[in-house]
């Protein structure tokens, strides 16, 4: 239950170019109005819009769809590292949904993707919706239909049907245009799975919105996707496991264990190349079948490895994400969902694994201040 009015003072982010010294939450909704009655309580540091990972499948394991209680689980560990908004990158939606979240005070906001559309056999058992490419238009306006404005596809996976099997395309181009343009024309933006260099020009120039993983793409590709306002979420922790997926192919795969082991080995260096080259980043923890939930510092920790700044993480990771998505930050009137820390994770990401206080709805669900706490 929300605290009816908190007193939050010190040094307010609103963005990258704002800051303000108090912001009061009053009855669940942000103010920069100082209102007539006391604070119930008062939270001093930094604070951040609340935290956004833009990648993250809450609702399923490598078995599929979840049941309700580890969907609650898995919800509440991501919410306690101060995710307080989801993209949900693609989930099963039977037996079980995920919607019921939606009427939980103390679950993080959730925006839907769909269900995954691929091809059988093209990607992992029992988490996608199978289609054949022909059905590919029809079945994005049912997932864009089904979702909260996003669909989800998978761009390239092992086609082992190849002389010598390695990633490649799922999709051809004029279907994938088609579909697009369905989803478009329905007021939902696609973004699609991609790791190789074929999968990311493919999504360039079939008008995709934004690309997952993102590891193929190249310095031409890095300045197109800038140019066509383009986003990638590179899912760091994604790409450590490179070399195991490399390893899961030794002696039966050698194109694609060479390929990986490649992918793996620029991980960080593509990474911070996408940054240098304006690319809109995202921060994305890839939480699913082999990657906890509760895990996102890590990303934004691998994303500082990288040589990426620490003031790009946290646009990337808060107010940035929110624009991209269409969500309230911290503005009047809007949802009192923020991050209080001690210091400033711009100029130190590690300071995001300390959250004084994780504020959604205006109650105080964790963090080291826990009035509210649910």
């Amino acid at each position: 239950m929300a605290t009816e009015v908190i007193h939050l003072s010190g040094a307010i982010v609103v963005d990258g170019e704002t800051e303000a010294a108090d912001l009061w939450s009053v009855a669940g909704r942000l103010t920069f109005e100082k209102p007539a009655r006391a604070a119930d309580l008062r939270i001093d540091g930094v604070v951040l819009p609340g935290l956004v990972d833009v990648h993250c499948h809450i609702g399923m394991d490598d078995a599929g769809a979840v049941t309700p209680d580890e969907a609650r689980r898995q919800a509440i560990a991501d919410r306690d590292t101060g995710v307080l908004l989801v993209r949900d990158a693609g989930c099963p939606r039977a037996p079980y949904s995920t919607r019921w979240l939606d009427a939980e005070p103390w679950a993080p906001r959730m925006i839907r993707s769909g269900q995954h559309l691929a091809i059988a056999k093209r990607y992992l058992r029992n988490l996608p919706r199978d289609i054949v490419p022909e059905e590919l238009p029809d079945a994005v306006a049912e997932e864009a239909l089904a979702g909260d404005g996003w669909v989800k596809l998978v761009g390239d996976w092992i086609d082992r049907s190849l002389p010598e099997p390695d990633l490649a395309l799922l999709w051809p181009d004029d279907k994938l245009i088609e579909a697009v343009g369905r989803a478009h024309a329905l007021g939902a933006r696609v973004t699609t799975h991609v790791f190789s260099a074929e999968g990311a020009a493919q999504a360039l120039r079939c008008g995709l919105d934004c690309i997952e993983h993102g590891t193929g793409l190249d310095e031409a590709m890095m300045a197109e996707a800038r140019a066509k306002g383009v986003a990638v979420a590179p899912t760091m922790i994604q790409r450590e496991h490179f070399a195991e997926i490399a390893a899961a192919g030794r002696g039966k795969y050698p194109v694609w264990e060479r390929h990986f082991l490649r992918l793996h080995e620029e991980r960080h260096d593509q990474a911070r190349r996408l940054h240098e080259a304006g690319v809109k980043l995202l921060v994305g923890s890839d939480s699913s079948t082999n990657i906890p939930h509760g895990d996102y510092w890590a990303e934004t920790d691998l994303m500082a490895l990288a040589g990426i700044a620490p003031k790009a993480i946290v646009e990337a990771a808060t107010y940035g994400a929110r624009a991209y998505l269409g969500v309230p930050g911290i503005e009047e009137g809007a949802s009192a969902d923020v991050v209080v820390y001690a210091a400033d994770p711009r100029e130190d990401v590690a300071v995001l694994r300390a959250p004084q206080a994780i504020v959604l709805r205006g109650a105080v669900v964790a963090g080291a201040v826990t009035a509210g706490a649910l």
